[in-house]
């Protein structure tokens, strides 16, 4: 699993406070959640996922990621699970292209449905996200090819197999650090307080007139069908 889902990802994701207090909870509890995909005797991709109490409103949605790890454990006791979040999904860089992330998704439809679960929902992070830092996320969620398809690649891998946006998630993580920090994440040189373009940012980062950096990530959140097969 964590060589899997150490691809792909920017140094400061590891920077969001709420996920570092919540993950140790969750990988506890929904161990059975973890999911790899073989090809012969290789693993190709891996995903992970957590139940949560939803009411099936855009309204009543987590925050984002974040907040659905929060949500997963503090609600679990006081109400049963009724959806699916899931929360990565990450397929070995040489294998990608071959609809490997689609079966990882219909896995976990499958397992949504065999657990009687009645919502599956995804906080997406998109693939070309970063190449447009300012560009609000309503605006990037809402871009479309000739075709009608979504303009995102990951936003379309969902969309083909019949998920629906619902939402966006505007803060869904929230990373911090010093300008030292930032500066090894980066690999940039922040010589004062403002904003800055970051590689692999969803959005700018803030720097702090205290030497403090403030980046929030954007999400983007899609529902998959469960009452229909996942072709």
């Amino acid at each position: 699993m964590a060589a899997f889902l150490d691809q792909g990802w920017p140094a400061f994701i590891s920077a969001d406070a709420v996920a570092a207090q919540y993950l140790p909870s969750v990988r506890e509890r929904f161990a059975d959640l973890e999911l790899l995909v073989v090809d012969g005797d290789r693993y190709v991709g891996a995903g992970w996922a957590v139940p949560i109490v939803w009411d099936g409103s855009a309204g009543s949605l987590p925050e984002g990621y974040s907040d659905s790890l929060r949500r997963s454990v503090t609600e679990e006791t006081a109400h049963t699970p009724n959806t699916l979040v899931v929360c990565a999904a990450q397929i070995d860089q040489a294998e990608q292209g071959r609809g490997i992330a689609a079966d990882l998704l219909r896995a976990f439809r499958e397992q949504a449905v065999a657990r009687g679960l009645e919502y599956l929902i995804v906080p997406l992070r998109p693939t070309l996200k970063h190449r447009y830092p300012l560009t609000a996320i309503a605006d990037y969620a809402a871009w479309i090819r000739a075709d009608g398809a979504p303009f995102d690649p990951w936003l379309r891998t969902h969309w083909r197999m019949g998920a629906r946006v619902l939402a966006t998630a505007a803060q869904s993580q929230t990373m911090t650090g010093t300008i030292a920090e930032w500066e090894d994440w980066t690999g940039m040189t922040l010589p004062d307080a403002g904003d800055y373009i970051i590689p692999g940012g969803l959005a700018p980062l803030r720097i702090d007139d205290n030497g403090n950096g403030t980046y929030v990530e954007p999400n983007i959140w899609v529902q998959h069908p469960l009452d229909t097969p996942a072709h």
